[in-house]
């Protein structure tokens, strides 16, 4: 990334924004595509599945560390609970990070969650329960990286204030140690 470009002005990582729109709209497109020229259930659900699952897993593993600088992941501690994990670019990589890219990111994010709820009021509506299984398994796909993402997001932030806060204190105690030192 050229940091002398101003900020928002092109895609920092062009490459990366298209793995990350492409998994997304090919799910969505074969979904839509293949009622109409496939008559085969079970091919409809393992390619779109797949094609959802690839999306789910360039979001959490690539894009979203590339473009965001957010990676999350859940693990299951000794005691059989569910545990968030998140980790974020330090403040002022973040900072730096394109607009445009993180636009993107955080747009077709929703926008893909979007398009599955409509089409799951579109099979709900022809009463096609077996295709609202593929559709359920994949917005719990996106709607995973949505919560996963906004959560890192979110600790991101907590920490960026955690450390402004500690700065601001250990400044303000040594400005009063060395007031009473000169002294």
């Amino acid at each position: 990334m050229d940091l002398n470009q101003p900020v928002g002005e092109n895609y920092a990582n062009p490459k990366t924004c298209f793995f990350h729109v492409i998994f997304k709209a090919a799910a969505l497109a074969f979904y839509i595509l293949s009622a109409l020229f496939i008559d085969n259930f079970v091919i409809i659900f393992v390619v779109t599945v797949l094609l959802a699952a690839l999306d789910f897993w360039v979001v959490k593993n690539v894009s979203g560390r590339i473009l965001v600088g957010l990676r999350w992941w859940n693990e299951i501690n000794d005691l059989g609970e569910s545990v968030w994990k998140f980790e974020s670019l330090d403040q002022e990589s973040l900072a730096r990070m394109n607009k445009k890219d993180s636009w993107l990111f955080w747009w077709t994010l929703y926008l893909a969650a979007i398009a599955w709820i409509v089409l799951g009021i579109f099979s709900l509506i022809r009463l096609q329960a077996d295709y609202l299984l593929v559709i359920g398994v994949c917005l719990t796909l996106s709607i995973a990286n949505i919560v996963g993402f906004t959560k890192c997001r979110k600790d991101a932030k907590k920490q960026i204030q955690q450390f402004a806060t500690q700065t601001i204190a250990s400044r303000f105690t040594s400005s009063i140690q060395s007031a009473f030192t000169v002294v």
